[in-house]
């Protein structure tokens, strides 16, 4: 009525109240009547804001990549804002201009322009992998950045999504990416092919280490065999000729003893010899038959009949007729143990 209003504002609205172009008040969540036709009212929202942002680069060598974000920020300097940008009411209490808009874009901008640079110096390769450090440097651009500062605004964070080739090129180095795990593939098979291959040569090699020190060990037993063998050898050749020697020192121990008994024998033999022939010396020269009569009571009839044949074959040519009974000669051949029996006879007959 008669050009008086009222307006209220929340707690998340700077508000400027400009009366006759100076400023009669100013502050967060007001509320208060002000008279239309010589009021102008700014209303700057506060509170932290994200603004998507995607842009194209050429990196090092010459392919197009896609940056694509978020920046959060948040209106640090309300009153320097609303300097640089229209953010006065209308009658219907709406903006003039979509003023973020343009806020935005000069984000987006000064985002773009700190990391041109940077991406210019990377291979494409290098970009696909650095969109961490890549979002530090739009982050650290829009802090040191001139323009954001007098525009008021506070930069909380950058997040960056992703950096990504064109289509024809993602399709290039997804086929190089698979050449490249394929090789990769390949080159596993074969290095576990060739470590089952090393494997097993070290199996094979550890066996034969094992059968040639087996082998060792027998050849060392055959020898160490060998040796015992060849001792033993030499201690029963020793033996035999401890035997040996003991035999033949027994032997000429045996024929010293021999000799000596011969020696002995001889002498006595000579002895008796001797003996014998300084007995029968006087008898030497003497006659048998002399001898002979000279011990009469020594020789039983059978050797005087012995005598006597005897003497009559000495004079066998000097005798023309001689009988002899076979009572005689069977008296002559019988021997003693007959003699004995017959008496033994006769005597018990004659009992």
């Amino acid at each position: 009525m008669f050009g008086i209003k009222f307006i209220k504002f929340d707690a998340m609205t700077y508000v400027v109240h400009f009366q006759h172009g100076k400023i009669k008040r100013e502050g967060r969540g007001l509320s208060f009547y002000y008279f239309g036709p010589s009021s102008s009212i700014a209303a700057i929202p506060l509170g932290s804001r994200d603004i998507p942002f995607i842009f194209n680069e050429t990196t090092r060598d010459f392919q197009t990549v896609s940056v694509q974000g978020q920046i959060t920020y948040k209106i640090e300097n309300p009153k320097q804002l609303a300097e640089l940008l229209d953010f006065t009411l209308d009658r219907n209490h709406q903006y003039k201009d979509d003023n973020f808009e343009k806020l935005n874009q000069r984000l987006n901008n000064e985002a773009q322009t700190s990391t041109s640079s940077f991406i210019q110096g990377l291979t494409l390769k290098e970009a696909l992998r650095s969109a961490k450090e890549i979002g530090e440097k739009i982050r650290e651009g829009l802090q040191a950045s001139g323009a954001v500062s007098l525009l008021g605004v506070a930069i909380l964070g950058v997040d960056l999504l992703g950096v990504k080739p064109t289509p024809e090129m993602a399709k290039a180095l997804e086929t190089e990416t698979r050449e490249e795990l394929q090789k990769d593939a390949d080159l596993a098979i074969y290095e576990r092919r060739n470590f089952a291959v090393e494997q097993e040569r070290k199996i094979k090699e550890s066996e034969l280490n094992t059968e040639i020190a087996v082998q060792e060990k027998k050849k060392q037993i055959q020898e160490k065999q060998a040796e015992i063998k060849i001792r033993e050898e030499e201690n029963d050749r020793k033996l035999r000729e401890m035997r040996i020697a003991a035999d033949i020192s027994v032997e000429t121990q045996r024929k010293e003893l021999i000799d000596m008994k011969v020696q002995n024998d001889k002498k006595d033999a000579d002895s008796k010899g001797y003996t014998l022939e300084k007995t029968l010396k006087p008898y030497k020269d003497i006659d048998w038959k002399t001898l002979m009569a000279m011990q009469p009571g020594t020789m039983d009839a059978r050797e005087h009949v012995a005598f006597a044949f005897r003497e009559l074959a000495e004079n066998a040519d000097k005798i023309g007729h001689l009988n002899i009974t076979p009572d005689l000669l069977e008296t002559l051949m019988e021997t003693d143990e007959k003699k004995t029996a017959r008496r033994r006879g006769k005597t018990e007959n004659s009992e």
